[in-house]
């Protein structure tokens, strides 16, 4: 009798055991084929058209270059819309071709005539961005050019001597300081007449050869400067864009280092500056903006080697750390030195990112990567205790002890001009636990990505990030190998993929490639890591 009870239970958790599997299998079919629609649709939204304002709408064109690794049979070349939207960014008005930076969308679907505000949030996804492009194989020149010029912007005139990132730029300035109101994109603009003056006939001539430059301009009888082609500029013209910067800035670029913000209008107006009035700079920090432009300066070090970009990220990762924290409760704000305003949800998830970032960085910098990983895994304690829902699933906006007045507390999931910070952070809590072994975040993920299932179902175009997440989840990798390798695997395009440095590999192998939390046989060669990567990162969704 107790021969044949025992039997029954086996079978009883065998058939549990199935019922399991079973169950998990078709949740993860589900989930690839609501990945796959998510990425199909979200292509049409970053599609070129002919209609409306013209916005970098980075979030939803990154989902898109992660689905371009799937060999989908859709409508759509999600390949070919991300690399144009690169394209658009890189050539189009909306990037200060003559001093770095992107303003902050274009009036016009041409990407022509934009509104000249500088936001620190765009420039950060846009530069991460096109590092991300480069590095899956769309190598247009404008596109390192156009990071490498918005960085020496930032340094220039964006960066606090203490190390963080200015929050913004007007979008208009004073043309004389007479004026009593400023002119919008004063500071950007060229009349065709000012252009002679400035240039040689020849120089003029080469300009239009490459530039949207005509005697009627494109804004107000002005000319904003687009880019006819995405050829690498020529040292001449290089040469003819110094020449337009010393006339906006008074100095040339090479002898100006750094550019002292106008705080406000008196300022930008009485100064004892040569060139044109500069429009004001809004110095606050603000956490998750400096994430964002930390995070994409991590990537570009990671694609390019240019360690200059490591050091900003590093600089301003670390004001944070050792300033934004009033008995022990993480800060938003920073204001002439002063923290204030309790953290939101956006400033942990995507300063744990950062973190992250510099973390993946500082294994081919060699640069304090246990420091960038340990204080990502304490902020997420502070986070998963202040402001996760235990009822709910995901983040609320804001902490447990300030939110007291408020009769409903909010969680984000839509994308806008930044990511949602619950989409960022449920792919935080993956990419937590390929690196630390640590399950619970991996429980969290999963809790989250339930949480916000039927708005993913029902409303696929306006959350990308909780779909990035999702794409972590269901197909992470863990690449573990030593570091000539990580160096030579890192400026690859592997989006959801995480290194670790480990030395002691199994006998006679070079790597380990783990499949979430299952590992594949150990690699022996070169050969075998690379086919075993491309195979894992693009595993379950591709037909």
């Amino acid at each position: 009798k107790q021969d044949l009870q025992k039997r029954k239970a086996i079978i009883l958790e065998s058939l549990l055991s199935g019922a399991v599997l079973q169950t998990e299998t078709n949740a993860e079919t589900q989930d690839n084929q609501l990945l796959q629609k998510a990425w199909e649709t979200i292509s049409r939204i970053i599609t070129p058209n002919q209609q409306g304002n013209s916005f970098p709408m980075i979030p939803y064109a990154q989902i898109a270059l992660q689905g371009s690794r799937f060999e989908f049979t859709a409508e759509y070349d999600s390949k070919q819309i991300c690399a144009q939207r690169g394209l658009d960014l890189a050539l189009g008005g909306i990037f200060d071709h003559v001093a770095g930076g992107f303003h902050r969308y274009t009036v016009d679907p041409t990407w022509t005539v934009p509104h000249f505000e500088k936001m620190l949030y765009d420039n950060g996804q846009i530069v991460e961005y096109l590092a991300n492009l480069w590095s899956s194989g769309i190598q247009q020149p404008i596109f390192n050019s156009a990071i490498a010029k918005t960085v020496k912007w930032l340094k220039r005139e964006m960066t606090a001597p203490s190390g963080y990132f200015y929050a913004a730029q007007d979008a208009d300035s004073f043309i004389t300081q007479e004026d009593v109101e400023p002119e919008e994109g004063a500071f950007y603009v060229w009349k065709f007449s000012e252009l002679e003056q400035l240039l040689t006939p020849e120089e003029l001539i080469q300009l239009q050869q490459n530039f949207t430059v005509t005697k009627n301009g494109n804004f107000e009888n002005q000319n904003v400067l687009q880019k006819l082609n995405s050829d690498k500029l020529s040292d001449a013209v290089e040469g003819i864009l110094d020449k337009l910067f010393l006339s906006r800035y008074g100095q040339s670029i090479n002898e100006i280092k750094t550019f002292a913000p106008a705080r406000n209008n008196n300022e930008a107006k009485f100064q004892n500056r040569q060139g044109r009035i500069p429009p004001v700079t809004d110095t606050k920090m603000i956490v998750a903006w400096n994430a964002m432009m930390i995070s994409g300066l991590a990537k570009a070090y990671a694609v390019f080697s240019e360690i200059e970009y490591f050091e900003l990220a590093t600089q301003a990762a670390k004001f944070i750390l050792e300033n934004q924290f009033i008995d022990g409760r993480f800060q938003r704000l920073n204001y002439e030195g002063t923290p204030s305003v309790i953290a939101q949800s956006e400033d942990y998830a995507l300063f744990i990112k950062a973190l992250l970032d510099l973390h993946q960085a500082s294994l081919i910098a060699h640069n304090q990567t246990s420091l960038w990983l340990e204080k990502a895994v304490e902020l997420q304690e502070e986070f998963n205790e202040y402001l996760w829902s235990i009822e709910l699933g995901g983040y609320f906006n804001t902490a447990s002890d300030t939110s007291k007045e408020l009769i409903v507390r909010e969680r984000n999931y839509t994308d806008s001009a930044t990511p949602s910070a619950n989409g960022i952070a449920l792919s935080n809590l993956v990419r937590l636990t390929l690196i630390t072994d640590n399950l619970q975040y991996l429980n969290l993920a999963e809790q989250g990505l339930k949480a916000f299932r039927s708005v993913m179902e029902a409303s696929p175009q306006a959350c990308p990030s909780l779909f990035i997440a999702l794409d972590w989840y269901r197909n992470c990798i863990l690449i573990r190998t030593d570091k000539q390798r990580i160096n030579s695997l890192i400026s690859k395009f592997l989006p959801v993929a995480m290194f670790v440095e480990q030395s002691n590999l199994p006998q006679n192998s070079i790597g380990l490639v783990c499949q979430g939390l299952k590992c594949l046989a150990p690699a022996e060669n070169e050969e075998k890591l690379l086919e075993q990567i491309v195979s894992s990162y693009g595993r379950g969704v591709r037909n």
